[in-house]
């Protein structure tokens, strides 16, 4: 099937999977509507000609093989601490083993990290370790993780 979709330049950032997926249906529904159906899968292939490589397994490994947290100093984050929403500035960051990263976040306002009304404890700077996703694997009581990292889109 030819679209008159020309592949560019492979990047050197990919967009993650989700997005990629995304972009993949976003594709099929804009076929459809023009009266062009498609699978799932030729979709998927279309996609990743559109990024430079040959089929959606090997964009697929692209996106798998690449560290998918890149995080450094001066690096501006948002997310969610203990329940709170924020917004900071990563202010160290020291990769460990299995994809983790030990960062230390520096919150634009103080997040007050205790939910009783009677009491508050208000925190401007924080370490924790994250997974490849930007998720801890420490969990409150109610089985929420105690960090998720959201990075701004490039």
């Amino acid at each position: 099937m030819d679209c008159g979709i020309v592949p560019m330049d492979k990047p050197t950032t990919l967009p993650s999977l989700d997005v990629l997926k995304g972009k993949a249906k976003a594709l099929r529904r804009a076929l459809h509507d023009g009266g062009t159906d498609v699978g799932h899968g030729q979709a998927l292939e279309l996609i990743a000609k559109t990024y430079g490589y040959r089929d959606w397994n090997t964009l697929h490994a692209a996106v798998g093989n690449r560290p998918r947290l890149d995080l450094r100093p001066g690096q501006r984050v948002a997310g969610e601490y203990l329940g709170q929403t924020f917004a900071g500035e990563v202010i160290g960051v020291v990769r460990q083993a299995d994809e983790r990263h030990k960062v230390t976040l520096a919150f634009d306002e103080p997040v007050d990290v205790i939910t009783f009304e009677s009491m508050s404890n208000f925190r401007s700077r924080v370490t924790c370790t994250v997974d490849a996703e930007g998720v801890t694997m420490e969990r409150t009581s109610n089985g929420k993780p105690h960090m998720r990292l959201r990075l701004p889109s490039p």
